[in-house]
Formats: C-alpha cells, sequence, structure tokens
C-alpha cells in the first residue's frame, strides 16, 4: 500500500483514539475500579471489537469504492466533514474526560476477565465514533494495487493498537494527576487544541485522492 495512505491514516488514528469518548471514559473509570492492568482487559475487548466494525464496514463500502469515483468524491467529503464536525464539537465543548469518575469506583463495574473483555466490545461496536470512522474514512485509505486483506489487517491493526495505547495513556494520566487535569481551564485548553487540529486534519483529507482513479 501507498506509505503516503498510511502515514495519513496515522494521523488521523492518532487525534481519534486521543480525543476523549465513550472507550476512554471506559478505560478510566475501570482504572479507577479495578486497577490499571484489569482495566486494560476491556481495551483489548474495544480492539476486538474495532476488528468486528472494520470488517462490516469493509464489507459493504470497499467494493462501491472501488468502482466508483464519485462515491469515493462523496464519501471523502463526508469523511472530512465529520472530522471538522468533530474538531468544532470538541472546540466548544467544556466538559473533561474525568469529570465522571471523580466519585470513584463504581459498585456496578463488572470484575470478571471476560466481562471486562465483552464490555469493551459491547462499547466498540455500539461507539458511533468508531462505527462513523470506519464507514466515512477507512475505505478511502485502500488502495486497488495492493491486497485487500493485506490492507485491511495493517490500517485496523494500527487503529487498534494506537487504540489501546491511549487507553493506557488516559488509565496512567487519570490516576497520576486526575485532580490537575479536571481544572476547568486546563481542559478549556486542551479542547480548542484538539478540536482545531481534527479541523486541519479534516482539511487536509480533502486532498487525498483515489489511488484506483
Amino acid at each position: 500500500m501507498h506509505l503516503s495512505n498510511w502515514l495519513l491514516f496515522c494521523g488521523v488514528t492518532l487525534l481519534v483514539v486521543f480525543t476523549p469518548g465513550p472507550a476512554v471514559l471506559l478505560a478510566v473509570s475501570n482504572s479507577m475500579s479495578v486497577g490499571p492492568r484489569r482495566a486494560m482487559i476491556s481495551s483489548l475487548g474495544n480492539a476486538a471489537g474495532l476488528f468486528m466494525v472494520s470488517a462490516a464496514a469493509m464489507a459493504g463500502l470497499g467494493v462501491v469504492l472501488s468502482t466508483s469515483a464519485h462515491a469515493f468524491l462523496v464519501l471523502k467529503l463526508a469523511g472530512a466533514a465529520y472530522l471538522i464536525y468533530l474538531g468544532i464539537k470538541q472546540w466548544r465543548s467544556q466538559g473533561s474526560v474525568f469529570a465522571d469518575v471523580q466519585g470513584g469506583p463504581s459498585a456496578g463495574t463488572p470484575r470478571s476477565s471476560w466481562r471486562l473483555f465483552g464490555h469493551g466490545m459491547t462499547v466498540a461496536l455500539t461507539n458511533p465514533k468508531g462505527i462513523l470512522f470506519f464507514s466515512a474514512l477507512f475505505p478511502q485509505f485502500l488502495t486497488q494495487d495492493a491486497p485487500i486483506l493485506t490492507q485491511f489487517a495493517v490500517l485496523t491493526g494500527t487503529f487498534a493498537a494506537a487504540s489501546v495505547v491511549a487507553h493506557s495513556f488516559y488509565v496512567l494520566l487519570a490516576r497520576l494527576l486526575r485532580r490537575q487535569l479536571s481544572d476547568p481551564r486546563r481542559t478549556r485548553i486542551f479542547n480548542k487544541v484538539s478540536g482545531g487540529a481534527f479541523v486541519l486534519l479534516g482539511l487536509s483529507l480533502l486532498r487525498l485522492r483515489n489511488k484506483a482513479a
């Protein structure tokens, strides 16, 4: 596959996975309840769920994009609009990912490894951010001069690995700097920086060309 496509995919992936969402909140919450190590079990379940979402998106959209330049253009515009929307939403947000876990462990947090894994997988399968990412953005990075299954494994594996890394980062950060990161001023700075980066990546996505065309 084209190196430029993969590098752009990595940039988009890192921004998406490091932006707080349901999966990050779950990892932080589990960290407070069952500890950092066991919290990563749910993150592995989330990664497994991401492979399922990616496979479902590829099955329906990969064929269409490989045969239609118009479909590629429409999906490219939709993907760029999605990133810009996320950027504006993040820029305007006043909340912190740590706000919902300040109360400490939850009595309803699952304790067994299988339940933690299943909970993480369920979040991935029902998370609108992941579904929209693999539906609107993922197929645009596929090229027809390389094996589709290999590209699927590389790109989805990249996203899943980055997701686990992001969860590890937030789990450690939550335990070390929970009080500092819940400060409203720091929260606003984080939201504006990440929101602006989303908008810039959305605009850069408009320059992506269909390698199959």
